[in-house]
């Protein structure tokens, strides 16, 4: 089998098509054409190891059809079609499947599918975003840490608690100051949340506080009633993350983790007196947060969010 990887790897030095081919034993045209449609496919280098040849020659011809007699899957197609709403890798094999017997061609079966998927999305560094829709999660939390809130007439501080919203899709997030975690600043803080994202997401994840979820197993999920009649009321579902599992709702988690320092230690040197002074301030400072710039991809949560379409509720 030609050596893909190493035809990768050298053309990505700066080697010229002779070079390539005299030292993987290739013709010129075929390390040229091999290149031009990494390039097309958007396949560079480095790519993992667990990636073989085989796998990259699938990557660069979808369209052939093995020695085994079976087809190979557009996995260009899979990945576009994955982002959208509702579609998931056992639709997109069910699909395949029927294509294949339209062509009288013998398909993959399910697991060999879903392998060679991964092994596509790991050599373009892509998550299979299958959890990451648009408009379709909103993981809420509180942050641990309290800011002070100063009473003129008593003299002494109060515990502002910080709740924050993330949508995983952008990451754009929201964050608003209360003076306790209850039941009515926990259903308020969503409320609020939906107003500042303009629209309402299918699922909610938040975590296992009691204002929200009384009870949680793999067996019974009990939630507080105000919280279920705001899900209904908005029509929206509520699956909370599963206990010492902060990885169900990671978005969360980073984000409260940033806004601690973009916006409580930003605000450390000020001194506030009402809440509404302190959530104007947060204002101010969430729009820089969402407007920074990303560190490793390009973008921020601002332009992130432009083209996410929402489902819309009307006069909630």
């Amino acid at each position: 089998m030609i050596n893909y990887r190493e035809i990768l790897r050298l053309k990505k030095q700066g080697f010229s098509n002779t070079r390539v081919a005299v030292s993987c034993g290739s013709s010129r045209n075929t390390v040229a054409k091999i290149w031009k449609l990494a390039e097309e496919k958007k396949i560079g280098w480095p790519i993992p190891d667990k990636v073989t040849n085989k796998a990259i020659h699938e990557m660069l011809y979808p369209e052939a059809v093995t020695k085994e007699g079976r087809k190979m899957p557009n996995f260009e197609y899979i990945f576009n079609e994955l982002a959208k709403p509702g579609v998931t890798l056992t639709l997109l094999w069910a699909e395949y499947c029927e294509q294949c017997v339209q062509e009288h061609i013998l398909p993959y079966q399910h697991t060999q599918f879903n392998e060679k998927y991964k092994a596509y999305a790991l050599s373009q560094k892509a998550t299979l975003r299958i959890n990451r829709k648009p408009g379709e999660i909103m993981e809420v939390d509180w942050v641990g840490n309290t800011f002070p809130v100063y009473d003129e007439m008593l003299g002494e501080s109060l515990a502002a608690y910080l709740f924050v919203a993330c949508l995983p899709c952008s990451l754009y997030s929201y964050v608003e100051a209360f003076p306790d975690m209850k039941s009515i600043h926990w259903i308020a803080a969503h409320v609020h949340a939906y107003q500042f994202f303009g629209g309402v997401t299918r699922i909610i994840v938040p975590d296992n506080l009691k204002t929200g979820v009384l009870k949680n197993t793999s067996n019974e999920l009990v939630l507080n009633r105000s919280y279920q009649e705001m899900a209904e009321y908005y029509g929206t579902a509520i699956i909370p993350a599963r206990p010492v599992h902060p990885r169900d709702k990671p978005n969360a988690e980073n984000t409260v983790q940033t806004v601690e320092t973009w916006i409580l230690a930003a605000l450390r040197n000020r001194k506030f007196f009402s809440f509404s002074e302190l959530n104007n301030a947060i204002k101010e400072k969430l729009q820089e947060f969402n407007a920074k710039p990303f560190q490793k991809k390009k973008g921020s949560r601002q332009i992130g969010m432009l083209p996410v379409k929402w489902t819309m509720k009307n006069n909630k």
